[in-house]
């Protein structure tokens, strides 16, 4: 570890403590050169949730982006903001569950968590949601995919 003080790499750890509950530690060092006392920490270094977009691309989940994706699909509707929370955490925890080897997670199945989760909660939002994550190109697949909620009747 380089000293703040006089640059040198020759230091001595004069003491150790576990913190945040076990996910780092806490280095008191003094430089065997000039005497100059520092602390260090040291964290374990996880690689990134990743998402794996329809075109092959990674890029790290975003919490935030799915929020607003639900947050957009809930607009107006009788749901709690602490709701919205919840139902972000959930898709989130699942997420993580299902793609914990490889630390990655399709689109598609992210978007099929989200569908569902959108489903039990308000069929409007769900509706909604699908309208932007399934490209509907028609009224007829829009009109299949109410149908299919049981909330319409053809004639």
């Amino acid at each position: 570890m380089r000293c703040p003080n006089c640059g040198k790499a020759d230091d001595k750890v004069i003491e150790s403590r576990t913190m945040a509950n076990g996910e780092s530690i806490r280095r008191r060092r003094e430089c065997l050169s000039c005497g100059f006392r520092f602390t260090s920490y040291e964290r374990i270094e996880e690689k990134p949730f990743m998402v794996v977009k329809r075109d092959g691309r990674r890029q790290p989940f975003d919490r935030d982006k799915l929020a607003k994706g639900i947050e957009r699909a809930l607009e107006k509707r009788p749901v709690s903001t602490s709701m919205v929370e919840q139902i972000v955490t959930e898709i989130e925890d699942e997420a993580y569950l299902r793609g914990k080897l490889a630390r990655e997670i399709a689109t598609s199945e992210l978007g099929e968590l989200t569908l569902t989760r959108l489903n039990q909660v308000d069929k409007v939002a769900y509706i909604r949601f699908a309208s932007v994550y399934k490209h509907f190109n028609s009224l007829e697949e829009f009109i299949t995919e109410v149908n299919s909620l049981g909330g319409a009747k053809s004639e």
